[in-house]
């Protein structure tokens, strides 16, 4: 039996991927949120180098309301990127799109922990779709 070597990475990760696990569904946390799409890029930290691309859609009824993306570098020790209150703001203000960017806060490895950060970039835009409400004033039709 192979025993798992902990490190300050791999116990940050663990704890992070808890407490994802932990929160509820993008649609139990924003009921009248229908779709969302997230289209992201990792950049150096300089901001010009671009490491990938991803675009995908989410499926709210499975994904956490703890929404994060691991940083690109394979030796940051407790960065990440947490898209969590991006996503609630944008939903509370109900807009179609968000844009913006996060430098990470991680350390650049566990030889560099309180003396270097990492500072990799993740530049993002969110598409989000909602529910369609009946307009005021108008009650809703109900089925007979």
């Amino acid at each position: 039996m192979r025993h798992q070597k902990f490190t300050p990475r791999a116990d940050y990760r663990i704890a992070e991927s808890l407490r994802a696990k932990a929160s509820g569904s993008l649609s139990e946390q924003f009921p009248e949120l229908k779709a969302l799409t997230v289209e992201f890029a990792y950049f150096s930290p300089e901001g010009v180098t671009r490491n990938s691309k991803i675009k995908y859609t989410v499926n709210p009824a499975f994904a956490k309301s703890v929404f994060r993306l691991d940083c690109m570098n394979p030796e940051c020790v407790a960065g990440d990127f947490d898209l969590s209150a991006v996503i609630a703001q944008a939903v509370a203000a109900r807009q179609a799109t968000a844009t913006g960017e996060m430098c990470c806060q991680g350390w650049l490895s566990k030889t560099t922990i309180d003396r270097v950060h990492c500072h990799n970039l993740l530049r993002y835009e969110l598409s989000l779709t909602y529910e369609k409400s009946a307009p005021a004033g108008i009650p809703e039709l109900q089925a007979v």
